[in-house]
């Protein structure tokens, strides 16, 4: 009898040591902080909203996978120099580069100016003019090569996109020639190309159904070197379906790692 009590005091003992080493290695891996952080400026509803929605659950996951952690916001009525401060990598989803607070604005130019942390752009972040009553910004026109927004293809189109520097990190296993389907290829009063490196460009003559909206050079992925802060914009983010192409998510990946110097 006392055997049997002996053997069962040791079991409850080796239950107790089992239980405090998992509560110590759980709170181990909890305090170890993240690879990097990502705020994500996610434009609310509207047309873009698949995308944006999208977006957020191919985001969480690589998080989860690759340890870095992702902030979401909708307005930038947060950003100031501190808030910024707390994040390696900005990404802008859709949201357009206008109706931003003046303290925000200013946080974000002096963020890429002075290379506090990197950029990815998407789509919507070129939608650069007078719209909604507010006046262009012009620091925001030139760090995305001094361009203005001028049309679009209200019925989409498909568009093969032509890789130009294929040596790029972001470009890392991407095929050449890749298709986009369904976008709604935006045009500029001018191509960006004289003030930027061009990553990929969109072929105008492989649009299906063929359009006479179309720019002539038409790059749509682009870094600006001129900025201490790696960037990167991407064109394509109309369409929750781009998670479906490889080459769209093999160049977001690349380039959130590139961006965030990871």
């Amino acid at each position: 009898m006392q055997r049997r009590s002996h053997l069962f005091s040791l079991r409850q003992m080796t239950a107790k040591i089992l239980v405090l080493f998992l509560i110590t290695a759980s709170a181990a891996l909890a305090a170890t902080p993240p690879r990097f952080r990502v705020v994500a400026l996610a434009e609310p509803g509207g047309l873009h909203a698949p995308f944006v929605d999208a977006a957020k659950i191919w985001l969480d996951k690589q998080a989860a996978q690759n340890d870095f952690t992702v902030d979401y916001i909708e307005n930038t009525d947060r950003i100031d120099d501190a808030f910024l401060a707390r994040y390696q990598l900005f990404i802008q989803l859709n949201y357009p580069p206008y109706n931003w607070t003046p303290v925000a604005a200013a946080a974000f130019e002096k963020y890429i100016n002075e290379g506090k942390g990197g950029w990815i752009g998407f789509h919507h972040a070129t939608l650069l003019g007078e719209f909604d009553g507010t006046k262009m910004w012009p620091w925001f026109s030139d760090f995305m090569g001094g361009i203005r927004f001028t049309s679009y293809i209200p019925a989409f189109a498909d568009g093969t996109v032509t890789v130009e520097d294929p040596a790029h990190p972001a470009m890392k296993g991407v095929a050449t020639r890749f298709v986009i389907q369904h976008e709604e290829w935006y045009t500029w009063d001018k191509s960006p190309r004289a003030n930027v490196h061009v990553l990929a460009s969109v072929n105008e003559n492989t649009y299906t159904p063929d359009t006479k909206i179309k720019m002539g050079d038409h790059p749509v992925i682009w870094t600006n070197e001129n900025y201490k802060a790696r960037n990167i914009y991407i064109f394509m983010g109309h369409h929750a379906d781009l998670f479906d192409n490889p080459a769209f998510t093999a160049i977001f990946k690349n380039s959130i790692f590139w961006a965030a110097r990871k």
